[in-house]
């Protein structure tokens, strides 16, 4: 399975009304239940006001469109970093996956992967 990396520096945090986001933005995931509003972005993207934030992610997606009905592409990719000690903030959309790591941990993540298979 291939993944590809993405080349910019990930934020992910919490915004206060959904006004504040600009959907125009390339990579902007945001996610909105009762209790809180959360948005991934590149960290240059970052609304000026957010009540929490926590920098210093890189991120790789699977390439390719990923049928619904495959079964443990992600829990593979976490399972194996897990082991080693990386933990994950992972996304899904419709088409694929994205796996965020902390910039600290990030080659060694990617390292794991292409020893048990994943070409980049």
């Amino acid at each position: 399975m291939q993944i590809k990396q993405l080349n910019f520096p990930i934020t992910v945090c919490q915004v206060e009304k959904a006004e504040m986001l600009d959907m125009r933005r390339e990579f902007y995931f945001v996610g909105k239940t009762e209790e809180e509003i959360s948005l991934v972005c590149k960290t240059e993207d970052v609304p000026q006001y957010t009540l929490r934030r926590e920098d210093g992610w890189l991120g790789f997606f699977i390439d390719g469109t990923l049928d619904f009905s495959l079964v443990g592409i992600l829990a593979n990719i976490a399972g194996l970093l897990s082991q080693r000690g990386i933990s994950i903030f992972a996304l899904s959309t419709y088409n694929t996956d994205y796996v965020l790591v902390k910039k600290e941990h990030f080659r060694d993540a990617l390292d794991i992967l292409a020893a048990h298979g994943y070409t980049l």
